[in-house]
């Protein structure tokens, strides 16, 4: 069964920077494709960025406009978010997603960024 764990939310500054980590708990990490997800407050969750497992092509959302990035970490059952001048529009919970076919979608219970001066 998977399990994922979000860390490293927080409170930051607009112009700040934070890094969020998710991590798998299961077998064949390296065959999931990941994702992060947000939700801002009265708003529907939206895709923030993924990784896909067969060939590592990342996507990003034209929102990230360069300011995040995304690392796997196979060895360690782990994905990053490094994201940089936040904006208070980055506020919301965010959320890890594995994802892999003919095996049920799992999610994170999030973590809360709030870039706020």
């Amino acid at each position: 069964q998977v399990q994922l764990v979000e860390s490293g939310g927080g409170l930051v500054q607009p112009g700040g920077s934070l890094t969020l980590s998710c991590v798998f708990s299961g077998k064949e990490f390296s065959m999931y494709d990941m994702a992060w997800y947000r939700q801002a407050p009265g708003k529907q969750r939206e895709l923030v960025t993924s990784i896909r497992s067969s060939d590592d092509y990342k996507y990003y959302a034209a929102f990230t406009k360069g300011r995040f990035t995304l690392t796997r970490h196979n060895a360690i059952n782990t994905v990053n978010l490094q994201m940089y001048s936040l904006e208070p529009e980055d506020t919301g919970v965010y959320f890890c997603q594995a994802s892999r076919d003919s095996f049920p979608e799992t999610w994170g219970r999030g973590t809360q960024v709030t870039v706020s001066s």
